[in-house]
């Protein structure tokens, strides 16, 4: 055992028995240039030296259960006076749109905002919130996206989409995980069809790469179902003709994978999933209107009934077991689908007609808080309760914006922005609107 620390023999010294150092300075790895990671390269360094036994100095030393425990019994708490649970139990509890401010306060409090934790306890008790995210393109072919909080009733600024995104057009977007806002393929006027998919994670307010779609495509069809992102149809630059292809993105496993190709090419111009099956309208290669529907249990394709499809307009959502589908240009009529008779019968009227301009129009219908939620190309927003015909509710977003507006130039500013992004030129457009729940 002495030799394998090694140390010396034991000696007396006046009577008085001595032990020699076990490890000697010139002898120990932890003294050898940092440079040097390997035991060899150690010895070539300093020929003849012997481990380090020291095991208050050996390098790369794993950290045991207790010395992280004394550590975290170091370090301050998250709110003094309070044990770290009482004090998360409060901080969730705080409204989303202090969230940014709250990740300035102190690192501790940083790294809880970025983590899956917080976050999961806000949706389990039912704090998250369900904020209206609206991607808008301008008269200069910009891109640019907002989002809206109904709490508040406020309209936040977002960090720039991403450069490829920018000016590309056909390209889809969806909700996985419920705060994670993907957008992919489209055509970019530089580079053409493009596979690329980025994805917006609204706890850290940052874009993120995501492995590429197998094939290039735009304005194709997509939809979400049970958390995997579907694409099927669409054009590919450099093809003469509409695709059949289709595929699917499993956030588990992290890939795309073929699916079922359509009996016919589509360039789908309605979407949606209603009954756990995705329906899409759209034209083939001849300009002839088509229409397929998508069944996940048999992974195929089959034809749909020609009386839904006929009745079948945008803006449509399925909400609560229901298909509903705008019955007029702002939206202010709805229809229902009622597959008992297989016809579209009118369902609500509001009785406040806004007109037949293009700002006016109906861009989305969104689930929003319970509540079918209307949002038109001059970004105001109409929420209705579908469960009880009278109660109707008008947000109008121009409103709220001119709260925030002050006296003086700063006023003239926020005029103008207001001007540019509520759709007043008939040229701007809404592309996409989404709802994110953090």
């Amino acid at each position: 055992m002495r030799a394998a620390a090694g140390g010396a023999p034991p000696r007396r010294a006046g009577g008085i028995r001595v032990r020699a150092p076990l490890v000697e300075s010139v002898s120990c790895y932890c003294r050898v240039d940092g440079g040097l990671k390997t035991v060899v390269s150690a010895r070539k360094f300093v020929p003849g030296a012997k481990l380090c036994m020291q095991p208050d100095i050996i390098p790369n030393k794993r950290k045991s259960r207790s010395s992280r425990k004394e550590r975290c019994q170091t370090q301050s708490p998250l709110l003094p006076g309070l044990p770290d649970e009482l004090a998360i139990s409060c901080l969730m509890r705080v409204a989303r749109v202090e969230h940014p401010n709250m990740r300035l306060v102190c690192k501790r409090w940083n790294r809880l905002l970025s983590g899956n934790y917080y976050y999961s306890l806000r949706k389990k008790f039912g704090m998250a919130e369900e904020w209206v995210y609206v991607f808008k393109r301008d008269r200069d072919q910009k891109l640019s996206w907002y989002a809206f909080d109904p709490v508040n009733q406020l309209w936040k600024s977002l960090p720039p989409v991403p450069p490829e995104y920018s000016e590309a057009v056909g390209f889809g977007c969806a909700v996985l995980n419920g705060c994670y806002l993907y957008l992919f393929g489209g055509k970019d006027p530089v580079h053409g069809s493009m596979r690329r998919v980025v994805f917006y994670n609204a706890r850290i307010n940052k874009w993120l790469r995501a492995p590429d779609m197998l094939q290039k495509r735009h304005f194709f069809g997509s939809c979400v179902i049970n958390n995997c992102l579907y694409v099927a149809g669409g054009e590919c630059e450099g093809i003469q003709r509409t695709l059949r292809s289709a595929e699917v993105y499993d956030p588990n496993r992290n890939r795309w994978s073929c699916i079922a190709e359509m009996s016919t090419g589509m360039v789908p111009s309605n979407g949606v999933v209603h009954d756990g099956k995705w329906f899409l309208k759209g034209l083939n290669s001849h300009r002839q209107v088509v229409s397929e529907v998508y069944l996940p249990a048999s992974k195929m394709w089959s034809a749909t009934g020609n009386e839904m499809v006929t009745g079948w307009r945008n803006p449509s959502i399925s909400f609560n077991g229901r298909l509903y589908s705008a019955d007029c240009r702002d939206g202010c009529k709805l229809r229902v689908y009622n597959t008992e008779t297989g016809s579209w019968i009118r369902f609500i009227d509001t009785r406040h007609h806004l007109g037949s301009s293009r700002a006016l129009e109906a861009a989305a219908f969104v689930s929003l808080n319970g509540k079918l939620c209307i949002i038109r190309n001059n970004m105001s927003i109409t929420l209705i309760d579908v469960s009880d015909r009278t109660t109707v509710t008008e947000v109008d977003s121009a409103r709220i914006w001119e709260a925030f507006a002050r006296k003086g130039q700063h006023r003239s500013f926020m005029a103008n922005l207001w001007s540019t992004i509520t759709g007043r030129n008939l040229k701007t457009d809404i592309m996409h609107c989404q709802v994110l729940q953090v």
